[in-house]
């Protein structure tokens, strides 16, 4: 099956934003932004919500804090205990530097798994680029999917016309 798919390109980065949340206002189905730095506000314009990685960020992190102090105490006051100049076996304040590497070590490695895995990211994905020149170079394109129950192609020129779009192109995309 194929659908239509309207790209609209942009000279600014104010341009781009007012059109993305007018676009989402009319009803459009936003497919992608494409822009060549982070537009500050494009957040709230596509109607994202804040994003979960932190929280993923502190279970790793947790769950990598747990793991360090497990083990530390595990092999040195369980498994191997060696008495070493009348010190306790289980000696927290020795167990801080490494518990402190595997935390950070945890909560990096679990946030960029969590992000490919998110993103769809994996190698051998084939990219879907907006087939436009300039468009991350210094132009900034708004994607819009066409569907029967929303508005149509001439809504959405003449909303990109009315914000200032350079042109609209129109495609056929096979989606699966």
């Amino acid at each position: 099956m194929s659908a239509r798919v309207l790209t609209a390109v942009f000279r600014t980065e104010a341009e781009v934003l007012a059109a993305t949340r007018s676009a989402r206002e009319e009803g459009f189905e936003i497919v992608d932004v494409y822009t060549p730095y982070h537009v500050h506000g494009m957040d709230e314009a596509l109607g994202l919500r804040p994003s979960r990685l932190t929280w993923v960020c502190f279970l790793c992190g947790a769950a990598g804090l747990l793991l360090a102090l497990w083990l530390q105490f595990w092999t040195s006051a369980v498994s191997w205990p060696l008495n070493v100049g009348g010190k306790p076996f289980d000696s927290m304040p020795a167990f801080v530097p490494i518990a402190f590497e595997i935390t950070v070590l945890f909560a990096g490695l679990g946030v960029v798994a969590a992000l490919l895995i998110r993103a769809r990211l994996r190698p051998g994905r084939a990219a879907r680029p907006p087939g436009l020149e300039r468009v991350t170079d210094d132009r900034f394109a708004l994607v819009v999917r066409l569907t029967r129950a929303r508005p149509g192609q001439h809504v959405f020129e003449g909303l990109s016309a009315a914000h200032g779009a350079e042109s609209v192109l129109d495609r056929l995309e096979e989606t699966s």
